[in-house]
């Protein structure tokens, strides 16, 4: 199912949906502007979350970028290992509807 060449249909998806992707553009742009959270710890949240979602597109275009902002192999290690204990934690409590 992956294929990093399939990207380039993102090209023709803002041709049939300039609206809708123009909106996910902007969505972007503002989410990654500088705030209350550094770039850096942005994209270790994203790098985190795209572990969790198992999205391969996003894992390496995360990585990339949270290393470019800055980050280490130290930090994407640990925010991987936050993405492991959030996953696993989710399946204890879903167990918890399958006792009682």
């Amino acid at each position: 199912m992956y294929d990093a060449a399939k990207m380039k249909n993102l090209k023709t998806m803002r041709e049939l949906a300039p609206e809708g992707m123009g909106a996910f553009d902007a969505l972007n742009a503002a989410v990654f502007k500088d705030g209350a959270l550094s770039l850096k710890v942005k994209e270790l949240i994203e790098v985190a979350v795209a572990v969790t979602t198992q999205c391969p597109y996003c894992i390496e275009a995360h990585v990339k970028k949270a290393k470019a902002a800055g980050a280490t192999e130290a930090e994407l290690t640990e925010a991987t290992l936050v993405a492991a204990a959030l996953r696993a934690g989710g399946a204890v409590t879903h167990g918890a509807h399958a006792i009682g």
